[in-house]
């Protein structure tokens, strides 16, 4: 048997290839809509991808699954679980849809398919046994977006992502009765989890790539818990927000998207930008002139974390970047479900665009006379509670473009989140809606603290 895990660090998101070393068939779990790197892979290894499964439908990542098919002739395989509001749509006359029992066979591996709601309603696991290796007994279990390294997945996407009301509530009870089934396999079997550390689809994720179901049940706390309401009240409490673009996850992977092919996108500086604009350069370099109505997000690995909470799906993008990230971008973009990047305006020529800039306060300055001044802090809500300052105002950086600002547009405000990142990103944001008279808080709620100190 042949296995191998890959990690998209961008989404904190994984993917697993397994193959029967004896018949070169091979299968993808959960593949990302990019799929150059399963090709890759079995291209090395002289494998065929003959089939590609996935464990849900998925709210934080575009799925490649209908890709596999139209790329790798793959058959697809996904869960018939859950009611009529969870099956899959479009997708080809020979996919098979799976039940709770059912068994897919690569080559002489076993993937056998239990049912695992909670998460979303369906939620399944794939059970691996290498019967090709002589084994009878499984070796490990691909638990998707259900058990994760040192926590699960979240019940609530659904009601706060989808607007679904009620649904964290039937989630929760469902991943409690979810987890018992764990009982039934061994403490050696190996857990395959769908992320890592940095996805929003649970609160407290190990960054370890894979663990065991042993180590699961004495150091994760979803298993200290036999009663199921103080259970229900942990998994739905403090849950990090969901970012904006779950929703539209939700809906083109049960819909399906086109399949994703590398465009020749435009360089230029036209007159006239099309669409949305995000401006890519550094927080230091935006702050000293931008384009007003740019929403500025530097591209590092935390990029896509970021653009999701600020991409508009009907509109065309305009990036100010550098052209040679043409072709990263349009994966990047993919695997958002996004494939409507239309211009790149070179860094070094955009400085003729340029109408608005900022200012940057150190935090020994903001805090004299402190308490006479208007603030809004954009972290997270968890962090809110953490900790904040007394006239302090809440409003997640990624909600700044849709929720009611408590201030007027007129007053001057200060702006801050944990370290000073999420907070440039809120300036540019704010920016564009009007609020001129803002001043962001070098080094956040971190700096301010020791600046009281």
């Amino acid at each position: 048997m042949y296995f191998k895990q890959f990690y998209d660090q961008k989404l904190s998101q994984t993917s697993y290839m397994v193959a029967c070393q004896q018949t070169k068939e091979a299968i993808i779990i959960d593949p990302k809509r990019v799929l150059d790197e399963y090709k890759e892979t079995a291209d090395a290894e002289g494998f065929k991808i003959t089939q590609a499964t996935e464990t849900h439908i998925h709210a934080d990542f575009a799925s490649g699954l209908r890709d596999a098919a139209r790329v790798f002739g793959a058959k697809l395989y996904v869960s018939d679980e859950g009611d009529e509001n969870w099956k899959y749509q479009n997708v080809p006359e020979e996919t098979v849809f799976l039940k709770e029992g059912d068994t897919i066979k690569v080559g002489k591996v076993e993937l056998s398919v239990i049912h695992t709601p909670g998460h979303t309603p369906e939620s399944i696991s794939f059970v691996l046994t290498d019967r090709g290796g002589g084994s009878e007994e499984p070796m490990g279990i691909f638990t998707g977006d259900f058990l994760f390294v040192g926590d699960i997945g979240r019940p609530d996407l659904l009601e706060e992502a989808a607007n679904m009301e009620g649904t964290t509530e039937e989630g929760a009870n469902a991943m409690f009765d979810s987890l018992k089934k764990l009982d039934n396999y061994p403490d050696f079997l190996q857990v395959w989890p769908g992320h890592g550390a940095g996805s929003a689809c649970g609160k407290s994720l190990g960054a370890v790539p894979l663990s065991a179901l042993g180590y699961e049940k004495k150091n994760n706390w979803v298993f200290k818990y036999e009663d199921k309401e103080a259970f229900i009240n942990e998994l739905t409490s403090d849950q990090p927000e969901p970012p904006s673009y779950f929703a539209q996850m939700k809906k083109v992977n049960q819909e399906g998207l086109p399949e994703f092919k590398m465009r020749k996108i435009d360089v230029g500086t036209p007159e006239v930008l099309p669409g949305q604009l995000f401006d890519l350069r550094s927080k230091e370099e935006f702050k000293e002139g931008f384009k007003k109505g740019a929403i500025n997000i530097p591209y590092n690995r935390k990029f896509l974390q970021f653009a999701g909470w600020c991409i508009n799906y009907d509109e065309p993008m305009t990036v100010i970047a550098d052209p040679d990230l043409s072709e990263t971008l349009q994966k990047d973009f993919a695997s958002i479900g996004f494939d409507n990047l239309q211009l790149i305006v070179p860094s070094d020529q955009a400085e003729q665009y340029f109408n608005d800039s900022y200012k940057n306060i150190a935090p020994e300055d903001f805090t004299e006379n402190a308490e006479d001044k208007s603030v809004l802090d954009v972290r997270s809500t968890a962090e809110y509670k953490e900790g904040n300052l007394n006239q302090a105002e809440h409003v997640h950086f990624g909600q700044l473009q849709d929720k009611e600002i408590p201030f007027d547009k007129e007053e001057e405000i200060y702006i801050h989140c944990q370290t000073g990142v999420r907070s440039a990103i809120a300036m540019s944001v704010l920016k564009a809606r009007g609020f001129d008279n803002i001043i962001n808080i070098e080094k956040g709620y971190a700096g301010i603290k020791e600046a009281l100190r």
